[in-house]
């Protein structure tokens, strides 16, 4: 043990001892200063850095839905997008529901090394900066997919250094939170790819009208392309480009063992093409169609009509909608100046009540008034099935027969349209040929009150005057409404309940709202009393006032209407498959130049059932048709109407 140095008194320290020792002071000074420095940049730092970082979101589920813009989808029956506003966004997608080369297009251009890192590829970031060190500017970031998921959804798009370092933190965090698998199905949903897309199920079906689950190789390769630069690489804009940046993600992929040279030379050789368009047909026109369903959605959802983001499946047909718009356009751009008609409206339903097409004005972007369902006009003699439905009820037939002449019930005095009289007829005839005074008699013969019950109990939903003109149409109905009143006679009485939106769900693909199962609907009439009605509504078409709607080769059924001054022109019909209506007028009431049901509206409904059964098997109405009289039967019933009216007044003059 060494013995302990003592000094005396009078002895001091030697000045090598007294040098250690200031070096010891210094050395702890510096030390002190150093650490405090460190913490004092380390804190400094800490605040710099991470001062306003965002909380991380602790579930797959909050990040679905973080940083997104209220938006509204409305898709057809067959999941075509019909129309959308604000960000187009689609169910999400997992994995196991796409093919293998969709994840891989995006892996081999975006992170190889996605499934080895832990959210920073420390490798990945060291070549990208070699890389931009050799370019002389940046020409990779080195961002990892995760990385790439935070910037999107969680940090502001600002390109500094202080965003890379908060990036790779929440990275990192985000590596601890969420699986791979969870990481990646929430970049595949929510990675802007253009032309307002947000992942890649609204990408497959804006650009090639399809689900990802159907995507090919190419058209895989080309939607990894646009990450990049998705405004100018958008194929809708720019497919050139986007074609050669598909080219190299092909390559990489092929680089990366994703595909072999065989997958890799097919797919270069047919590159992607996008969704054929029809060029004359405007998307535009499903304005109507979006207001719509977008107002009978939120009347579903009740309480839960304010979340942000909604997908909209509706019944609309894409082939029958288009059908409709041409039909519109057709007639009306051609004749609607010399005959005085501005606006026009059609809707069809199958005989279930699925709205099929609607149109409800000639041009959505000059007026969203929505003509097919808003608008209450007199039908005039379409509003006939319904008093003759009420008569046969009181016990009438096609047969019964009435005196079609100038008549007077309570100080109403109804005229035929062209002021001729025709003398004893029967209903059939009557109604094919559209006489006035006899609807007006069977109306007052069963009453008014009984007319107007009819026609709500057939499915019109707007109040209904119970007066003696009720008969000949004076109300105003809506076009949807009526459409629904020639459904019953479609389907053998049984009263549809009209269809538009048949599911609803949120941007994760929660159902929201689903409609009932269709059902064949409530029976409001007896079934033989309908099928009485189609096949006078079937002679209507045959040799009545509504040959023009003649369909070749389809049996059909319908009827004309045509109101006071010829302000509302009027035609509804069916075949086994649709039902539609059509009403062509002007907004202000004011009279056309004497357009009639038979006119205008019939060809309109004539050119969209045309074009809207084209593939569609002949399907049966369900009533026989009736026999067209030839010329010999047709004089001979006139002979016979006017013998019997010529009885009758001899009759009077002898009780007189």
């Amino acid at each position: 043990m060494r013995p302990a140095i003592t000094f005396r008194a009078d002895q001091k320290p030697s000045p090598w001892t007294r040098l250690k020792s200031r070096w010891r002071l210094v050395a702890l000074i510096t030390a002190q200063i150093v650490i405090l420095v460190g913490l004092i940049s380390g804190i400094a730092f800490w605040r710099w850095a991470y001062h306003d970082l965002p909380n991380v979101p602790t579930t797959a589920q909050e990040l679905w839905s973080v940083r997104r813009e209220p938006a509204v989808t409305v898709l057809a029956e067959n999941g075509a997008i019909l129309g959308q506003r604000g960000p187009l966004y689609a169910r999400p997608v997992r994995l196991d529901e796409l093919p293998d080369h969709v994840p891989q297009a995006f892996l081999a251009v975006e992170d190889r090394r996605f499934y080895e890192h832990d959210g920073f590829d420390e490798r990945g970031f060291a070549r990208a900066m070699w890389a931009n060190v050799r370019a002389g500017h940046l020409v990779q970031g080195g961002s990892t997919l995760t990385m790439q998921l935070v910037k999107n959804l969680i940090l502001s798009p600002e390109r500094t250094v202080r965003r890379k370092i908060q990036e790779i933190r929440i990275a990192t965090e985000l590596e601890n939170i969420l699986t791979k698998q969870e990481i990646l199905e929430l970049y595949l949903n929510r990675v802007y790819l253009g032309d307002q897309a947000y992942g890649v199920e609204a990408a497959a079906r804006r650009y090639f009208n399809k689900p990802a689950s159907e995507l090919t190789l190419s058209e895989a390769a080309l939607l990894a392309a646009l990450p990049k630069a998705p405004s100018r690489l958008a194929p809708t804009s720019n497919l050139p480009a986007a074609r050669a940046r598909a080219a190299e993600v092909l390559y990489d992929m092929l680089d990366a063992g994703f595909i072999d040279e065989t997958a890799y030379q097919d797919a270069i050789d047919t590159p992607a093409e996008l969704a054929a368009g029809d060029e004359s047909f405007e998307p535009g026109a499903f304005g109507y169609v979006f207001d719509q369903a977008l107002a009978e959605a939120r009347q579903h959802l009740g309480d839960a009509a304010d979340t942000p983001d909604l997908v909209i499946r509706t019944t609309v047909s894409v082939t029958a909608q288009q059908a409709a718009e041409r039909a519109v356009a057709a007639v009306m751009d051609l004749q609607a100046e010399a005959r005085n008609a501005d606006e026009a409206a059609l809707v069809a339903m199958d005989p279930q009540g699925r709205v099929r097409a609607m149109v409800g004005g000639r041009d959505y972007a000059e007026s969203q008034f929505n003509r097919a369902v808003q608008a209450r006009r007199q039908p005039g003699s379409a509003f006939k099935p319904v008093v003759f439905a009420a008569a046969f009820e009181a016990g009438m037939e096609p047969s019964t027969a009435f005196n079609d002449e100038p008549i007077e019930i309570e100080g109403w005095s109804p005229e035929n349209y062209g002021g001729n009289y025709r003398g004893r007829i029967t209903i059939a005839d009557a109604l094919k040929r559209s006489i006035n005074t006899v609807a007006a008699q069977a109306g007052a013969q069963v009453g008014a009150d009984a007319v107007a019950e009819m026609g709500q109990r057939l499915g019109i939903t707007t109040a209904l005057d119970p007066v003696p003109a009720l008969s000949l149409g004076a109300s105003g109905v809506r076009l949807i409404d009526m459409t629904r009143v020639y459904a019953v006679f479609a389907n053998d009485g049984r009263r549809p309940n009209p269809v538009l939106v048949l599911e609803v769900r949120n941007s994760r693909g929660d159902l929201l709202y689903e409609a009932p199962e269709a059902t064949e609907g409530r029976q409001v009439i007896d079934p033989e009393q309908a099928q009485w009605m189609s096949t006078l509504l079937q002679g209507v078409i045959q040799d009545g006032t509504g040959q023009r709607a003649q369909l070749n080769g389809r049996r059909a059924a319908g009827k004309t209407g045509t109101s006071q001054n010829s302000r509302d022109a009027w035609f509804v019909g069916y075949t086994g498959q649709l039902v539609a209506g059509v009403w062509v007028g002007n907004d202000d009431d004011t009279p056309t130049a004497d357009v009639t049901g038979g006119q205008l509206p019939a060809e309109i409904w004539r050119r969209f059932m045309t074009e809207a059964h084209q593939g569609l098997p002949a399907a049966p109405l369900s009533a026989p048709a009736p026999q067209r009289r030839g010329a010999r039967e047709e004089a001979l019933a006139a002979y016979y109407s006017a013998l019997s009216a010529r009885f009758e007044s001899l009759k009077d003059g002898i009780d007189d």
